[in-house]
């Protein structure tokens, strides 16, 4: 076939402005030019596009099924073009992107929007897990970079940076003992099963006997909503409103809890392309704002 994606420019202007003339004076061009393209495109396509009665072209019944096509077409045109004008341009083509689960859905959500309005082209991967999984998914160069929550010592493969905190504190499900009398002591604490945070080679500090183990927030936090104990877990965590019930914060004067820290991963001397240094850089900003 040899028609040219000016032809179907051509025709589906046709079919929009209703007729030859209208179409040429749209596209500044010739009546008798548009008119040529129209029955070269015709003839090449083997089929009659448009049935002519007096100075109207209405479309075939071929005309009205190509049309779609014809847009279709145009619009990845116009995509490709678009894609090679932003390489051109040196914009990065990919990026791959693993997130840890319990980060704040909040700013998460928000980067996300924001990646697609600055870099419309960019071919975007998104893994989620937890925080062990993600720095897999960059040691398995899965992902070029990861966020995730500073639970343990990183292995030699990785380099990494600080990008901000999380505040976290003490829940339990609406109900439990711990409530009725606030303050509570550590020795309080002690009474009552703990659920804890855990992954490969680190382990939260425990201030109970009776100890339960995840690598997930989430998977704690569901526990907690049942009634099974109490946990350390971050403010965003502990506040989702997906769980069977409230979980609400014990406060214990004794027991100062840090705020966890949030940083970035990705592979020892790999350099970090333009488009990773803005998300590093504005999913700090992102995090910064009230959980």
């Amino acid at each position: 076939m040899q028609w040219s994606l000016e032809q179907l420019r051509q025709f589906v202007t046709t079919a929009e402005q209703g007729s030859i003339s209208a179409a040429a004076r749209h596209l500044g061009k010739a009546q008798s030019a548009v008119s040529t393209a129209l029955s070269l495109l015709e003839a090449d396509l083997g089929v009659e596009l448009f049935t002519r009665s007096g100075r109207s072209a209405q479309l075939s019944e071929a005309g009205r099924v190509l049309l779609m096509e014809a847009r279709e077409l145009l619009r990845q045109a116009q995509e490709l073009e678009q894609r090679a004008q932003s390489l051109a341009a040196g914009d990065d083509a990919s990026l791959s992107l693993a997130l840890d689960e319990a980060l704040p859905y909040t700013a998460i959500r928000t980067l996300i929007r924001e990646i697609s309005d600055r870099f419309p082209q960019l071919e975007l991967t998104l893994l989620n897990g937890t925080a062990a999984e993600v720095a897999g998914y960059v040691e398995q160069q899965r992902a070029e970079i990861a966020f995730h929550y500073d639970r343990e010592t990183v292995h030699d493969c990785f380099d990494q940076r600080h990008i901000s905190t999380v505040p976290q504190g003490i829940f339990v499900a609406s109900g439990h003992p711990l409530l009725q009398d606030q303050p509570v002591s550590r020795k309080d604490l002690m009474q009552y099963r703990q659920l804890v945070m855990h992954t490969d080679g680190d382990e939260e500090p425990t201030y109970s006997t009776r100890l339960w183990h995840s690598d997930s927030f989430y998977s704690i936090a569901e526990m907690v909503a049942d009634d099974v104990g109490w946990a350390i877990l971050p403010l965003n965590v502990a506040t989702d409103d997906s769980y069977p019930k409230p979980l609400k914060q014990v406060h214990c004067p004794s027991l100062v809890l840090p705020l966890l820290s949030v940083r970035m991963l990705w592979l020892q001397g790999q350099a970090l392309n333009p488009t990773a240094r803005w998300v590093e850089k504005r999913f700090a900003e992102l995090l910064k704002r009230p959980v």
